[in-house]
């Protein structure tokens, strides 16, 4: 199970304009079509981020008519081939292609927690749940609402606590 899934979160995505950089990325070593594009991107990320053919197309497009990629018919598929145009562009922004990959490799940092992560957003969506479920039904007052967040109040201090004392080690 992703972290995204485990916390119910949209799963990542490019910046608005470093799509481009992504796809000029993934023809750095070699043309490809639009699919294999994805796929290269998809694939970096650990599958955290999946453009779709309504991004990456019309980057496509627009990265041609800049002249940063050139496009062939091989086989009956547009193959789009990075130009020096582009191969410069890339080079100015190799950060932030740099940044983006390094933030979906540090979400795969809990791979060998997943069962452990897992066991606890239950236990969050089960209260989450319970609150809810207490809410539409009424069972909220003033003084429930107060001994909830006090309860809360003191959970957030002793896991901070942990945490804390996790990041020191």
């Amino acid at each position: 199970m992703a972290w995204q899934e485990m916390f119910r979160e949209r799963p990542q995505r490019a910046e608005r304009g470093n799509v481009r950089y992504l796809v000029l990325d993934a023809l750095r070593d070699t043309p490809r079509h639009g699919y294999e594009i994805m796929s290269v991107i998809a694939d970096r990320t650990g599958g955290a981020y999946k453009p779709s053919p309504g991004v990456v197309y019309p980057t496509l497009q627009m990265l041609e008519e800049l002249g940063h990629v050139k496009v062939a018919e091989v086989e009956g598929k547009k193959v789009y081939a990075i130009t020096p145009a582009g191969t410069a562009d890339l080079a100015e922004h190799r950060e932030d292609v740099a940044s983006f990959y390094e933030q979906s490799e540090s979400d795969d940092v809990w791979a060998d927690y997943r069962g452990e992560i897992h066991a606890v957003m239950q236990r969050v969506r089960g209260l989450a749940r319970g609150f809810r479920r207490a809410a539409r039904r009424g069972r909220l007052t003033p003084d429930a609402m107060g001994k909830i967040r006090a309860i809360l109040d003191e959970a957030a201090v002793k896991l901070e606590a942990i945490v804390g004392a996790d990041d020191e080690r």
